[in-house]
């Protein structure tokens, strides 16, 4: 049975991003009934901070010194949340753009999620292998102005190629995307740009 985790990065009730996700998620299941899908809003989740005890615990236990009980736990707490985090087979993100990058909670989350051994693998010749294959990953982006590709403007987006690429790293290459463009450039402008991209990812649920 397919797992999906649909995991929402926006704190905001009417999200471009999540509106479309929300879509993307809803076509797939009406496709895959017997599927399991869990939403988790990364807004809401209690996130454990990757500070001074999961960072030393973390280099403790894998290089095989002695740690605390706290180290021990905060270190624990990430694996789980790793454990979890691979247990599913797809994944949408639901994701707007701020300050040209992702929103500072996804990024806690993949500063918790990516980690040697566990979702990444440095090999001998000084390269990494992604450990998270043979699954699929939909991202619902929106941003408020437009970052067409051979643009100057495209200089400014980092938002879409640093996630592409951090997933990635983990192995989730297999990666199809919509996006909701010049969300603040009136409502003519988003509401054309919602329609277009909530079309798109209905058609993409089809085949994922």
């Amino acid at each position: 049975m397919s797992r999906l985790l649909y995991l929402k990065t926006s704190p905001r009730g009417r999200s471009h991003s999540v509106a479309v996700a929300d879509a993307f998620v809803a076509a797939w299941q009406a496709a895959n009934p017997a599927a399991e899908v869990t939403t988790r809003d990364l807004f809401r989740v209690d996130l454990p901070p990757f500070d001074g005890p999961a960072l030393q615990g973390k280099y403790n236990i894998m290089h095989g010194l002695p740690y605390s009980p706290e180290e021990r736990e905060a270190w624990g707490r990430v694996t789980e949340i790793i454990a979890d985090f691979a247990s599913f087979d797809r994944y949408v993100l639901a994701v707007p753009m701020w300050n040209f990058n992702i929103p500072y909670r996804l990024k806690h989350f993949i500063d918790i999620v990516c980690q040697p051994t566990l979702t990444f693998m440095p090999r001998p010749d000084g390269t990494y292998a992604g450990l998270l294959t043979g699954r699929k990953v939909y991202i619902s982006y929106a941003r408020g102005g437009v970052y067409h590709p051979g643009t100057p403007a495209e200089a400014f987006n980092f938002q879409a190629p640093y996630l592409e690429f951090i997933l990635g790293f983990m192995g989730l290459t297999d990666i199809r995307s919509t996006a909701v463009e010049g969300t603040l450039m009136g409502k003519e402008t988003a509401d054309a740009a919602q329609a277009e991209a909530l079309a798109k990812a209905r058609t993409l649920a089809a085949t994922f």
